[in-house]
């Protein structure tokens, strides 16, 4: 279990928890979500961070993991012929609606200065200023039933800190800086990405190897 009070979420398990999310805030008449259009937000190529091309066997497999551990409710909807998917974060984390914006900012995009995060939670949530952004992410920092967020240490030349979320587990900071670290060590910007696909692919690789291990043990009517 992370701190966070939730499982480890995976790369793939945290964007499409993001999209749940943040469809439900900016486009409620389109909410509950189908699996086709779950995948379109999964893979869009604008507001993420990274982009990914993912296929609807892998977001199926992510939104088995979710549903396990009840972050993700799936129903018929209105028309009773589609399946639909809809998000369970905010009542699984007793979290209200400004924190909930917060924490799909970061989902969907990665680590982010206060900001970064008012502007990219407009649709979601309109904070009054950056103190008040500032003020919930130290909130969520200081959570008694687990810290949400983290601030990392301020880049050069930067005035602000960034702040990454903790529900894909505590925070490789090396991970999180400047891409101008990496040029440093003659590491281009092309080869950290192909890394960081690396890592998140092996992630993945390894939810799907969980979620058909427990598929096996209840085929088997094996108690874990």
């Amino acid at each position: 279990m992370a701190n966070t009070g939730i499982p480890i979420l995976s790369p793939l398990e945290a964007r499409v928890l993001g999209v749940l999310i943040e469809k439900h805030l900016t486009t409620p008449d389109y909410y509950p979500l189908t699996l086709n259009a779950l995948v379109a937000g999964c893979n869009q190529k604008t507001n993420r961070h990274p982009v990914l091309n993912v296929s609807e066997g892998e977001v199926q497999m992510a939104l088995d993991a979710l549903k396990h551990e009840t972050l993700v409710i799936e129903s018929y909807g209105a028309s009773g012929r589609v399946m639909r998917y809809a998000h369970n974060l905010p009542k699984v984390l007793g979290i209200g609606q400004q924190i909930t914006a917060l924490l799909t900012a970061l989902l969907l995009r990665g680590a982010q200065t206060p900001g970064e995060l008012r502007t990219g939670c407009d649709r979601m949530y309109k904070f009054a200023d950056i103190s008040s952004v500032e003020a919930f992410l130290e909130e969520m920092a200081g959570r008694p039933a687990g810290a949400l967020v983290v601030k990392l240490a301020r880049q050069p030349g930067s005035r602000e800190h960034r702040w990454a979320h903790l529900l894909s587990g505590p925070v490789d900071a090396d991970v999180e800086t400047d891409t101008s670290a990496a040029h440093e060590e003659g590491v281009t910007t092309g080869e950290l990405a192909a890394l960081k696909s690396n890592v998140a692919q092996l992630r993945d690789e390894v939810t799907e190897l969980r979620a058909l291990v427990e598929r096996l043990y209840q085929e088997l009517g094996v108690k874990r």
